[in-house]
């Protein structure tokens, strides 16, 4: 089942796949505090939800410039059901990983790792397939609560889940709201924070994620309206 190839599994199929998986995740790290490159992955959909389009972008992670890119294309591995997204986009975003020309020294997944119901979110999902260090970084929560953080850059407060701290709710932009960080994959919280703030200089998200947004959604319209 490390292989992403999960076509015709039931929900309570892929549940037990996450089950299984799950103690693979090394929560400590501490992961890389200097990565050459760093790889954003994200997915965009077309309107009517049967085309998806994944992205990997490899930035310099000094200069934050693409040195590297690469997408999949192709119909969701699986429906629409919270909690189990990892299996409708995996086995696109590991076609377009095997594309790329670069390792890169983390992964950095639009979604969550560690603050997930189970506790195996698509950041852990793609960490423990790939052996790669992985963190999620979500635009939204999908679980846990928190105390907003003060509201200055750097400031977060920790996101917490049935008593366990998932993550960090960070705040990357003075007064702009936060973004939430997991751990995925042999990463430290406190790495991946850092990692993060690293990647957002100037604006709200990672420039890892803003990038692979661009190039998946590039994808999808040229897949959409071939010339």
């Amino acid at each position: 089942m490390l292989s992403g190839s999960w076509e015709g599994l039931t929900e309570d199929q892929a549940v037990v796949v996450q089950e299984e998986l799950r103690p693979l995740v090394d929560l400590v790290g501490p992961g890389p505090s200097a990565p050459a490159t760093v790889a954003g992955l994200d997915v965009a959909y077309s309107p009517g939800g049967d085309l998806l389009a994944a992205a990997v972008t490899v930035l310099d992670a000094r200069t934050l410039t693409v040195v590297d890119s690469a997408v999949g294309v192709g119909r969701p591995a699986f429906g629409y059901v919270p909690g189990l997204f990892a299996f409708r986009e995996l086995p696109a975003l590991l076609t377009a990983l095997d594309r790329l020309r670069t390792v890169p020294d983390l992964l950095v997944c639009d979604g969550h790792g560690l603050a997930h119901p189970r506790r195996f979110g698509l950041a852990c999902h793609l960490g423990v397939v790939t052996g790669l260090p992985a963190i999620g970084v979500g635009k939204t929560p999908l679980v846990g609560t928190w105390d907003p953080p003060p509201g200055e850059r750097g400031a977060w407060s920790p996101l917490r889940d049935g008593g366990d701290v998932v993550g960090r709710v960070l705040r990357t932009r003075d007064g702009v709201k936060p973004v939430f960080v997991s751990v995925g994959h042999r990463m430290s919280l406190a790495n991946a924070t850092a990692q993060v703030l690293a990647l957002t200089p100037r604006f709200r998200l990672p420039e890892t994620t803003r990038t692979a947004d661009r190039l998946c959604r590039d994808a999808l319209s040229r897949t959409e309206h071939p010339d």
